[in-house]
């Protein structure tokens, strides 16, 4: 999972994830520090979307749980920043988490990599994915984020991000 918080708090963020993640029934999940202010990244022996949800119903409990954790979400495939790759890794899997009726957009994240051109990565992935596009209010997100040489790809339902 990929976890943002303000900068300057990722060594408070990673300790608020860890203990959120032993919560949540996790005993050995592994945070880590990623080389870009204001990301940690969280690797758990349970499902991220399960996690994502256990998650909400604390925070329904106390809004305040979380000090210095903003944003999560779920990744469910890590590869090397490469468009065939990802294009394959997407072509592949998209399925499993789509049904024919649903619709999609795909949203791309780049922090230090400026190769991938947006317009036409986009276009290339979406070309494969017989799904109808929506960009306004999609049933499933394609979520891409790159992180240097470092890729993480979500397929996302609006309830699995928090």
């Amino acid at each position: 999972m990929l976890v943002s918080t303000s900068r300057f708090n990722e060594i408070n963020a990673k300790a608020e994830l860890w203990f959120t993640l032993l919560i949540c029934g996790d005993d050995y999940p592994i945070i880590s520090r990623l080389n870009f202010p204001g990301l940690v990244s969280g690797l758990t022996n349970l499902s991220t979307k399960e996690v994502v949800l256990k998650i909400k119903k604390i925070l329904e409990k106390d809004p305040y749980f979380f000090q210095y954790i903003l944003k999560i979400i779920p990744i469910d495939f890590v590869c090397e920043t490469n468009s065939q790759v990802i294009n394959q890794l997407v072509e592949l899997h998209y399925r499993d988490y789509f049904n024919d009726t649903d619709s999609y957009k795909i949203t791309l994240k780049r922090r230090k990599h400026e190769q991938i051109e947006r317009v036409n990565f986009i276009q290339k992935l979406a070309k494969n994915i017989p799904n109808k596009v929506d960009l306004e209010n999609p049933d499933k997100i394609i979520r891409i984020e790159i992180l240097g040489s470092i890729c993480g790809i979500s397929f996302l339902s609006k309830e699995d991000t928090i």
